[in-house]
């Protein structure tokens, strides 16, 4: 749990290797872009709708008029309950399609499933619950277990409704309440409601020709099925013992689950397009010694190292808390900023992210030449090098994905040539005119995240004052305040990567927009307020600043490989972070609570 020293990089020519950058981001750009994936629907509606770990109790239609409605069971909505209970607003239900609270972490159960950033940066409310993780990178069942232990602490589970799915939702100006439909048949009123369904909310499929065609079995990742495939989050896929069996996709949830495949099938067939870039895990138990030298604040201490090393850089002298494969690049160049006595360059913004762009291509580099030590096979090693800078792509940290490659029963495809694989056939998948004959398919395709706004949230109807859609609102980029509330939408407030602060640790970013929600919430109610929403002019000022602070880093998310990061390399730049405040997350945070502090509820209009 120390400090730790930078690593050893190569030196290279970065001219050359931005070139070949471009060729192989280029050899991938497809012009459908994010339409060459499919909705998880008809044919497929049960990737998405279906629940394969609590059975759907039947239960009456609920109608209830309440004061808050929190649309969400996972972090987002665990904490922003939390934030609400604890401002005293008690009135409350959170609205959940999962059986139980956890959202992506109760849908995603697939065989090597953990968290790829520290456990103790991620993991929220650890000082609040008395928890402390048991691995510095957690598996997934303990994550979800700590989302339950959530809903313990504060009381939670008495104001859930589980299995329970979003179908619309409408503002209804006769009573100032928000008409909420689900797929049980409820009427929920509700004066005021929270957004929290999180950027891995519904999977996606690719679209691949023939997909609807193939006569075996099928899993996506989000809904693993271990029925078929026998063991659990840990391996043990006693099933496929004699089962041939096919991935679609080397993302994150790919890299973790080819290793648990590779051991169980009788042979593995991966498909991939892009390489992801493979560091070491490392993982390691939790110190008991550690853990007794920790004293308040401690989470919040180590968080902001994390945010500092993945989105600014450390100062002189300033301590990597977190030591891992994220924090690589600031620690490097703080190394050498110190042995070249350049700190000079961090007051120059232009010399400061030339120097660390350089640093990046030594990283990339070295996860290369990694792949090189690893993979016996050149030709396949060669395929399994990332060739795009760091953060194009999602990092990934795994010890035995690489090595994977080197067993019998494990052919790489690589579709890069062919922009992903041509066809699904009955029995099989081609690529390269090549039928390879399976029994499964695992499509580890990932969310709609940075599809259109109607596909990721998939309310029909979701409509403000005067029923204007909110997909009409922000179809030419988000508007809001703050990134929380929005002209149009009274009592209606938003979490996720909108127009605020983000950081590394996603929970922080959830803890930092739950306190000025359950602030706004409990001051309307306080105050005897039917409504609250953002002026018009508030709003545009927002945006105004939005884009006045905005770091212009269109060249950098352009030459990326395609991917959910930068949009598929549409031409509309759509980033996974939204339309961050680029001053800071912490920034932010001094802002929002200096706001909160005058009392003024400065730009919000109030309805009586």
């Amino acid at each position: 749990m120390q400090t730790c020293a930078p690593t050893e990089t190569p030196e290279v020519d970065q001219a050359a290797l931005r070139e070949k950058y471009l060729t192989e981001r280029d050899k991938r750009l497809r012009p459908e872009g994010q339409k060459q994936y499919l909705e998880a629907e008809g044919a497929f509606e049960e990737f998405y709708e279906a629940d394969p770990y609590t059975p759907v109790v039947p239960r009456p239609p609920v109608s209830a008029d309440i004061d808050v409605a929190i649309l969400g069971g996972g972090f987002a909505g665990l904490i922003t309950a939390t934030r609400l209970r604890q401002a005293g607003v008690t009135d409350l239900r959170i609205l959940e399609f999962g059986g139980d609270f956890g959202g992506a972490w109760y849908w995603n159960r697939y065989p090597g499933i953990q968290v790829d950033s520290d456990s103790y940066c991620y993991l929220p409310l650890l000082e609040e619950t008395g928890y402390i993780p048991t691995q510095k990178y957690t598996f997934g069942d303990e994550v979800r277990e700590h989302c339950q232990r959530i809903g313990r602490h504060f009381g939670l589970y008495e104001n859930a409704m589980f299995s329970t799915l979003i179908r619309s939702l409408a503002w209804d100006a006769s009573t100032s309440r928000w008409r909420i439909g689900t797929n049980r048949g409820d009427d929920i009123r509700a004066r005021f409601v929270v957004m929290c369904q999180g950027p891995f909310n519904r999977p996606k499929l690719p679209g691949i020709p023939g997909i609807s065609d193939f006569e075996g079995h099928t899993i996506h990742t989000a809904r693993w099925d271990y029925s078929y495939t026998g063991g659990d989050v840990h391996g043990g896929l006693d099933r496929l013992a004699t089962k041939r069996v096919a991935v679609i996709g080397t993302g994150a949830s790919g890299v973790q689950v080819v290793p648990h495949l590779a051991r169980a099938a009788e042979h593995l067939y991966v498909f991939q397009r892009t390489a992801s870039s493979i560091d070491q895990r490392g993982n390691a138990a939790t110190d008991p010694e550690w853990v007794r030298t920790l004293r308040p604040g401690w989470q919040r201490e180590r968080q902001r190292s994390f945010h500092t090393a993945a989105y600014e850089a450390f100062g002189p002298g300033q301590p990597d808390l977190v030591c891992d494969g994220w924090t690589e690049i600031s620690r490097n160049l703080q190394a050498h900023l110190d042995a070249t006595d350049g700190w000079a360059a961090l007051a120059d913004p232009a010399a400061f992210l030339a120097l660390r762009e350089t640093v990046d291509y030594q990283v990339m580099e070295r996860l290369r030449q990694r792949v090189e030590a690893i993979v016996e096979d050149p030709v396949t090693a060669e395929a399994l090098k990332p060739y795009y800078r760091f953060l194009c792509k999602r990092p990934c940290f795994n010890d035995d994905y690489l090595p994977t490659f080197n067993l019998p029963n494990v052919t790489l495809v690589d579709v890069s040539s062919t922009k992903g694989v041509e066809r699904i056939t009955p029995k099989g998948v081609i690529a390269h005119g090549i039928e390879h004959e399976v029994d499964c398919i695992v499509f580890a395709s990932g969310f709609e995240i940075t599809t259109d706004l109607d596909r990721r949230l998939a309310i029909h109807p979701f409509t403000g004052r005067d029923g204007l859609s909110l997909y009409d609102h922000w179809a030419k980029g988000y508007r809001t305040l703050h990134g929380i509330t929005s002209h149009g939408f009274p009592n209606l407030m938003f979490t996720g990567y909108i127009q605020g602060g983000i950081t590394a640790s996603v929970t922080s970013m959830f803890e930092q927009q739950a306190d000025h929600i359950a602030y706004i919430i409990a001051e309307a109610l306080a105050r005897g307020v039917s409504t609250v929403e953002p002026t018009a002019e508030a709003q545009d000022e927002w945006v105004a600043t939005i884009r006045a602070t905005a770091i212009d880093n269109t060249t950098f998310v352009r030459e990326c490989t395609p991917g959910y990061y930068n949009n598929e390399g549409e031409q509309e730049i759509r980033s996974v972070l939204g339309d961050p405040y680029w001053p800071g997350f912490y920034a932010m945070e001094d802002l929002l609570r200096a706001w909160r502090e005058t009392g003024e509820l400065t730009g919000l209009a109030l309805g009586r």
